[in-house]
């Protein structure tokens, strides 16, 4: 069998859920050099060299202590990927990347996002404006504009910041403040910080696609439906996402054909407007997509230039193809199809007990046990993985971190058993935790079908 070394930068339940495909390959004997924020279990089980720490420079040294042995990286979180590891390690070590080049990681602005889909496809784009620091000498001017832009839109506002705050810094009326002055308060929380953006508040259902590519084509995935919210009911605030599910098909239950046709439309749009005349620094997944749907048709939400955390978990374990020779398609530029197994998964996060404001304070003991979750491997086979996200080992006993901290994945037939699969990993994990109960769940479902029923009249 052929071997093949793969530097991994990673962090989190994303990253494991890459390790583990990269891992599981039937066709190459792999060795995984990991570049990790910390020493996350599941990984160094698996990695033959580890590193900590995500810095560009102190990953380029790992990179070349190594580079005679690793044929090629791949990059899950997005700070790296933003702050160019990809330009760097290509230059200093010629190890190629399989992600977008600094200029191309596009999450890096939403304002930059926001006028690109205005060139490129304004039907998607909600109405906005950018308010700059710069632009302002006063706090009486900048208020005087601000509510004058909150008439225009009748208060239904969503106020984000220009830079990557994985939705924690937005805010929504109705949701997150209910008066102007709330809503005025939010902004100013966020502008001492750079340029922000008050958006038309979209209703409708979310979902997103994660697009694969090679530089010259572009491959979308199934759609996938993320729980952005801390608490059941989708209420409290946002969070990196508190699970996922997608179907055993390519759309949501909630979705139409129009719906799948847009959202393909879109991104391939975009992608068309990047891309140019032709260039390899989009390859890897340089479009993940955020997608509304409204009434009045697909709304983007937002584009990233990394792989989801949590959709890409929903993903890469129904992927049918060795995902090794899918990375080695990116790097040739012969990436035509990815091939997804007609399965229904879930994703369930469980989290420390203050991640969201679920609790103020806790003082007890962070130790956290998988050994009951992976055990369930015995009773389901390939059909559940436990991915440790935000977790450390500590000699022998792991321990919560600060953020989301380990999910379970569900895969079956249908969406219902994919999700007691997963809630079934969940409960056997013991440690200081806790999750949402209503990820896919039934009435969920059928809240976002009849929303969109009552949207499309």
């Amino acid at each position: 069998m052929e071997k093949v070394g793969i530097l991994l930068v990673s962090y989190g339940s994303r990253a494991a859920a890459i390790a583990d495909s990269l891992w599981r390959s039937e066709n190459y004997e792999v060795d995984i050099f990991d570049a990790d924020k910390q020493k996350n279990p599941f990984i160094l089980e698996r990695a033959t060299k580890y590193e900590i720490g995500l810095d560009v420079g102190k990953i380029c040294k790992f990179a070349k202590r190594h580079k005679d042995e690793i044929d090629f990286g791949i990059v899950g979180p997005e700070g790296p990927i933003i702050e160019g590891v990809r330009d760097v390690i290509e230059k200093e070590t010629r190890i190629p990347m399989i992600c977008p080049t600094k200029e191309y990681a596009i999450e890096g602005s939403k304002v930059s996002q926001r006028y690109l889909l205005e060139k490129c496809f304004p039907d998607a784009n909600p109405r906005f404006k950018v308010f700059n620091p710069k632009d302002y000498s006063s706090k009486d001017e900048l208020r005087k504009d601000v509510y004058s832009w909150l008439d225009e839109l009748r208060n239904q506002v969503a106020v984000k910041p220009d830079a990557p705050a994985t939705g924690k810094g937005v805010g929504i009326w109705g949701d997150h403040f209910s008066t102007r002055e709330g809503a005025f308060d939010h902004f100013l929380s966020i502008y001492e910080y750079g340029p922000v953006i008050i958006e038309e508040k979209i209703e409708g259902e979310e979902f997103s696609l994660q697009f694969f590519s090679d530089g010259k084509h572009l491959i979308a995935t199934d759609a996938v439906r993320d729980y952005k919210r801390a608490f059941d009911g989708d209420m409290g605030i946002n969070t990196g996402g508190m699970g996922s599910y997608k179907a055993p098909g390519p759309r949501l239950p909630f979705m139409d054909q129009e719906d799948w046709d847009a959202a393909l439309g879109i991104g391939k749009k975009i992608f068309e407007e990047l891309r140019g005349n032709g260039s390899n620094e989009l390859r890897g997944i340089p479009l993940y997509m955020a997608y509304v749907c409204a009434g009045e048709g697909v709304k983007v939400f937002e584009i990233n230039s990394r792989p989801g955390d949590p959709e890409i978990q929903n993903l890469l374990p129904t992927l049918e193809d060795d995902f090794v020779d899918v990375c080695f398609s990116i790097l040739d530029g012969n990436l035509t199809r990815l091939n997804f197994a007609k399965k229904a998964s879930v994703v369930t996060y469980a989290v420390p007990m203050t991640y969201g404001g679920y609790r103020k304070r806790f003082s007890g003991d962070d130790r956290v046990d998988l050994s009951k979750a992976y055990e369930l491997s015995k009773k389901y086979g390939d059909a559940i993985r436990i991915y440790p996200g935000s977790m450390e080992l500590r000699g022998k006993e792991t321990f919560a971190l600060g953020s989301r901290t380990v999910c379970t994945v569900g895969i079956a037939d249908g969406i219902e058993d994919a999700r007691n699969i997963s809630l079934e990993g969940i409960v056997a994990i013991d440690g200081p935790l806790w999750n949402r109960w209503d990820i896919a769940s039934e009435e969920h479902m059928r809240k976002s079908v009849e929303h969109m029923k009552s949207l499309r009249g």
